[in-house]
């Protein structure tokens, strides 16, 4: 059974952008706490970023107390050594987890978009609409790397909860006809 109220971090690594959402569950609630993205793309070397990856993390981590961490796993089919610097970037997110003696879950892209969207194959579009309707979030960040580093703390809550929050869609379709204000 899931703990009655938790906070969720949720993080999508990357060398260039880091995205990182946060969620506090109480009860059957689920509110959003804040979701933003850190960027790494001033920073020279790829020991600095990881480095502030780190530092960051540790920082997110001490300040909102969460209890578990979500994290979106590298994807695969990219170049070994894109593969390589995603898996590094993922490995010191989950250092400074580990740090703080806070539990580690992994998701796949497509695990995280089926949550969210009900379709694996979901664009990160539909998976920030969705996210911005399912939380009531006003204005999404411009980066769609913190909706994904969002998404697997929300994915994270739904598998790890034994009834969702709000209102439960098939589909993106079955979504789209509830809220006609929304883009396809």
């Amino acid at each position: 059974m899931a703990a009655v109220d938790r906070i969720i971090l949720g993080i999508d690594p990357g060398t260039t952008i880091m995205g990182y959402g946060l969620i506090h569950i109480q009860g059957q609630e689920m509110k959003l706490i804040t979701l933003d993205v850190l960027l790494l793309s001033k920073l020279g070397s790829h020991p600095d970023k990881l480095k502030r990856i780190f530092e960051k993390t540790l920082s997110i981590i001490d300040h909102y107390k969460p209890d578990e961490l979500a994290v979106e796993a590298p994807f695969y089919g990219k170049n070994v050594q894109s593969m390589l610097k995603l898996g590094r970037a993922q490995g010191v997110a989950m250092a400074a987890a580990l740090y703080r003696d806070i539990p580690i879950f992994e998701y796949a892209p497509k695990k995280i978009k089926q949550a969210i969207t009900g379709n694996g194959n979901a664009s990160k579009e539909q998976v920030a609409s969705m996210l911005q309707g399912l939380l009531k979030i006003g204005t999404m960040p411009k980066q769609l790397d913190a909706s994904d580093g969002l998404a697997a703390a929300v994915c994270h809550y739904f598998q790890r909860s034994p009834t969702q929050v709000g209102k439960s869609y098939s589909g993106w379709k079955a979504f789209l006809a509830d809220n006609p204000g929304r883009k396809g």
